[in-house]
């Protein structure tokens, strides 16, 4: 059985018309808040990697600040407590990044760098700043023949 379609008035045409817009709208504003969050992510990712690779860095400096008297008289290898934080805060600053410096037992240099990420994307609903840090530890050892005293 064969049925004739009515044909559209202007009133089916007026009740539809706006309604592929508001999705258009809302689909590229959905998108443009996933891309967004992508970036910013992966920035703020990025970021991380970086405060962990400064403390590492920083860990490094200060391990390096010995104290020559007990090393050459062969007592063991042991950082310079104040040396050693003030060459790992100094690398921390040259890097603009800010963080906390212990050397425990004078063996060990710890490291804390902490920074501030500056969203691209996500500032536009109110997220400007998302905050990074990185831990880092630099292991002070004697070794003699490749064997650890």
């Amino acid at each position: 059985m064969w049925r004739l379609r009515r044909s559209p008035t202007t009133e089916d045409a007026a009740r539809e018309r706006g309604s592929v817009s508001s999705w258009l709208v809302t689909s590229t504003f959905v998108m443009i808040l996933g891309v967004g969050i992508a970036v910013d992510l992966t920035g703020q990712v990025h970021a991380q990697q970086r405060a962990r690779d400064v403390a590492s860095q920083a860990a490094r400096v200060g391990g390096q600040q010995l104290e020559g008297g007990a090393a050459l008289r062969g007592e063991g290898a042991q950082a310079s407590y104040h040396q050693a934080a003030v060459a790992a805060r100094t690398y921390l600053a040259s890097t603009g990044m800010t963080g906390t410096v212990t050397v425990p037992g004078g063996v060990r240099v710890v490291v804390r760098a902490e920074d501030v990420y500056q969203t691209k994307f996500l500032s536009f609903i109110g997220l400007s700043s998302m905050p990074v840090s990185g831990e880092a530890e630099a292991r002070i050892v004697r070794v003699v023949g490749g064997i650890e005293q």
